[in-house]
């Protein structure tokens, strides 16, 4: 019971920063220089709350699937990093140096440090690419998949993406006996 608890309030603070978030970076709103460095600075928390996780981990638990049909421990972290590629290059207009689909299906990065290289090296991009951002720019529509939306919201719905399957990741830790980091919301 208090383990539930627990993962439901973990859920709530997950929604709850995720909506603020689309609320700052939502389609309406004109950005200047320092609404772009607040993303930049979004984006460096994630990647530290990330590294948090991957720190949390082990090799055993970066192997580790809790049904047959879900993804590894791994497989989550390495789907967070193209996402974080594929998405911030669809909503920047930045190249991605990493081919969609490359990383998750991928049997080079079976170890905690390869893992944790990889999806750091994809934190790396989306901030670059969100501080090289014009916010002139920010305004424009985008198609992201068949979906046309504004680069900011893009942008939000990339940070939105990595949040959800990060917080997934807390349960795969629980079920290993490892408590995961402290929630990182400011």
């Amino acid at each position: 019971m208090k383990k539930t608890k627990l993962i439901l309030s973990s859920l709530l603070a997950l929604i709850t920063v995720t909506a603020l978030v689309s609320f700052r970076y939502s389609e309406t709103n004109t950005y200047s220089a320092d609404d772009l460095k607040q993303m930049a600075m979004d984006w460096e928390r994630a990647k530290a709350y990330t590294q948090e996780y991957l720190n949390a981990s082990t090799d055993d638990v970066v192997k580790f699937k809790p049904t047959p049909e879900m993804r590894t421990f791994g497989q989550q972290m390495l789907h967070i990093a193209e996402a974080n590629y594929g998405l911030a290059s669809m909503a920047t207009g930045k190249t991605s140096p990493v081919a969609f689909g490359s990383l998750e299906k991928s049997d080079k990065y079976t170890t905690k440090a390869e893992l944790t290289k990889a999806v750091m090296d994809s934190y790396d991009f989306v901030i670059a690419a969100t501080k090289e951002m014009d916010p002139a720019k920010m305004g424009e529509k985008v198609t992201v998949f068949k979906f046309e939306m504004t680069r900011a919201l893009a942008l939000n719905k990339v940070f939105e993406h990595q949040t959800h399957h990060r917080g997934q990741t807390t349960v795969y830790l629980r079920l290993k006996g490892v408590k995961p980091p402290e929630e990182k919301l400011f």
